[in-house]
């Protein structure tokens, strides 16, 4: 494989990652935080 094939691989596997980590951070924005979480975290800041 040549030195310019093999960056344009390396770029396109970067930039399918980035738009897969995209795609999760946004799932997570859109869905609620379940009360259980935030209720341990409740927890944890009182124990400070």
């Amino acid at each position: 494989m040549t030195p310019q094939r093999e960056e344009r691989r390396k770029e396109a596997v970067e930039q399918q990652i980035d738009e897969n980590l995209r795609r999760v951070y946004e799932q997570d924005i859109t869905e609620e935080i379940p009360d259980r979480f935030l209720e341990l975290l409740n927890k944890l800041k009182e124990q400070k």
